[in-house]
C-alpha cells in the first residue's frame, strides 16, 4: 500500500516526487511509502529544447531532463520507489483507497497523482468522468484536462501539469507538480501548511 503514488514521469510527476521525497526527515512524512510510475515514452519532454528556463543551461534537452530527473530522485531520495516500463491501464476507488492496474501489476495507494500528458489519447480507464476540453489550449489541438479545483479532482485524487489545465510551459508544469506535493505534505501535516526548503549552512 502506497501512501502516495504518482502516475507519470515527466516534468510534473518528477517534480512532485522530488518534493515529496525531500520531506523524508519531517515527522509527518517519515515512513511514508511513496512511488512513481515513471512512464516517459509519450512525454512531451522527449522532443523539447530549453533556452528560456531559469536555472537551465540554454540548449538543455527535455530528454536529458527525463533521464537526469530519475537519477536525481534515485540518488537523493531512494526511498521513493520508481516503477519503470509499466503503463497504467485503469484506476478504481474502493474501501477508501485506489487500485492502480498497469500492464504488468496492480498497486494500491491512499493518494494518487495523475501527471501524464494532456492529449486526447489518454487511455486510463476510470478517469472518463473528469475529462473535458482543455481550457488553455487551442481547440483544434484537441487537448484535454481533468476537471479539478486547485489540482484536486476528487478526494485524494490529484492532477498535476498541463493535464490540470495549465499551459504546457516547462516551469509551469514543474511548479504544478511541486504545488501538488506541498498540498499532500500539508494533508499529512494535519492541515498545517507544509513546504520543504534546503538551505546553505553558514
Amino acid at each position: 500500500m502506497f501512501d502516495a503514488l504518482i502516475i507519470g514521469g515527466g516534468a510534473a510527476g518528477l517534480s512532485c516526487a522530488l518534493v515529496l521525497g525531500s520531506a523524508k526527515d519531517k515527522a509527518y512524512a517519515k515512513n511514508k511509502h511513496i512511488g512513481i510510475i515513471a512512464h516517459q515514452k509519450t512525454s512531451h519532454l522527449q522532443t523539447a529544447l530549453f533556452n528560456n528556463v531559469l536555472g537551465l543551461e540554454p540548449g538543455t534537452t527535455g530528454a536529458s531532463i527525463l533521464e537526469s530527473g530519475k537519477n536525481q530522485l534515485a540518488t537523493l531520495y531512494p526511498h521513493v520507489k520508481q516503477i519503470n516500463r509499466e503503463k497504467v491501464l485503469e484506476i478504481s476507488n474502493s474501501d477508501g483507497h485506489f487500485s492502480i492496474r498497469t500492464n504488468k501489476n496492480t498497486y494500491q495507494s491512499k493518494i494518487v497523482v495523475i501527471a501524464v500528458g494532456y492529449t486526447n489519447l489518454i487511455s486510463i480507464k476510470g478517469l472518463e468522468a473528469y475529462i473535458e476540453p482543455h481550457p488553455r489550449a487551442a481547440a483544434d489541438k484537441e487537448r484535454i484536462w481533468l476537471k479539478n479545483t486547485d489540482h484536486l479532482v476528487s478526494e485524494n485524487l490529484y492532477v498535476a501539469g498541463a493535464l490540470a489545465g495549465w499551459r504546457s510551459q516547462f516551469a509551469i508544469t514543474s511548479g504544478s507538480g511541486a504545488h501538488v506535493a506541498t498540498d499532500i505534505l500539508t494533508l499529512w501535516n494535519d492541515g498545517k501548511h507544509a513546504k520543504v526548503h534546503d538551505k546553505i549552512e553558514v
